[in-house]
């Protein structure tokens, strides 16, 4: 990315990280439309609230990180209100993913942390505190485990759950190297986190390897190889997520959604199209209900103030 040293004190500050230009733009650019029927396409989040990270589960409620406090807010996304599902304990919120008992799994940035909280009740049900890390970055849930980038170190974090979800002892968390073709350079490196359509690999995105890669991550043993996605580049490679065999990568300061279609092992893909919107403003990450994309804008090229005004916009999946 162009300016590291920014991007660690923004992140540092409760913002995020800023990017690139675009070195491959894709052939085929659409502007989405906005999603059918009467649920709102933008909705507002609190002044100063700095969200980052969006969380949905199989409710149609939309749940956001804050980067000031680390508080979790819910939103209903038939009318766009929402309230506070989890305090913060004052440190940032970054990603975050709900499982299907409610449970949110975050990512604490630079707090080194992953706290684990109940959305009903919002309490915290789990704090785990990883000196070997730097910046925890984004988390995706797969069965049995979940899994945590660190954006300033060479490894990813698995936090394993019991036979009927329990969570585990801070003894049994496990850090996984990053080795094979993962290139961390000097500075900031995984970002967004997925997974393959076949379950068996995960995916990261790799912002200094060959101008902005996506890496395909053996959870066994860390080994990472390089997907091969032609000529496009992923130099803002932020929130990603994966619907059937097409994913979905949040190029933030380029204000834009790379599709890509990838085959099963997730070793190979190909650009699909590029959504664009004009009310995007640096949008960070992306979840999805039914044929919509919500995605918060992060505004990180501006200075977050109390005042500073955040929203969340709709468009229709590919």
């Amino acid at each position: 990315m162009s300016d590291s040293l920014t991007r660690r004190r923004l992140l540092t500050a409760g913002a995020a990280l800023g990017g690139a230009a675009l070195m491959s733009p894709l052939a085929g650019t659409a502007h989405a439309a906005a999603g059918p029927g009467s649920w709102p396409t933008r909705f507002p989040l609190p002044n100063g609230f700095q969200p980052e990270g969006i969380a949905i589960g199989h409710r149609p409620y939309a749940y956001f990180g804050s980067l000031v406090d680390g508080s979790v807010r819910r939103v209903e996304l038939a009318t766009g209100k929402g309230s506070t599902a989890v305090k913060g304990l004052g440190n940032p919120t970054v990603g975050l993913k709900i499982d299907t008992g409610g449970r949110l799994f975050l990512a604490g940035g630079l707090s080194k942390q992953i706290r684990i909280a109940d959305s009903r009740t919002g309490k915290h049900l789990a704090v785990y505190d990883l000196p070997q890390a730097e910046m925890v970055n984004d988390v995706v849930l797969r069965p049995g485990i979940a899994w945590f980038t660190d954006s300033y170190r060479a490894q990813v974090y698995g936090v394993p759950l019991g036979r009927h979800g329990e969570l585990p002892a801070a003894r049994d968390l496990i850090t996984r190297k990053l080795t094979g073709d993962w290139n961390q350079g000097v500075d900031f490196a995984a970002n967004g986190l997925s997974h393959t359509p076949d379950g068996r690999a995960l995916l990261v995105s790799d912002i200094p390897a060959d101008g902005g890669s996506l890496m395909r991550v053996d959870p066994r043993t860390g080994e990472a190889r390089k997907v091969d996605l032609g000529a496009l580049k992923l130099p803002d490679a932020d929130g990603l997520l994966l619907l059937g065999n097409l994913l979905y990568v949040v190029q933030q300061m380029q204000n834009a959604i790379d599709v890509i279609r990838l085959n099963p092992a997730g070793t190979r893909g190909a650009a699909v199209t590029r959504i664009t919107d004009p009310r995007f403003r640096i949008p960070t990450t992306v979840a999805a209900w039914g044929n919509r994309l919500y995605l918060p804008n992060a505004r990180f090229d501006v200075e977050p103030k109390p005042d500073t005004e955040y929203d969340v916009v709709s468009v229709r999946t590919v």
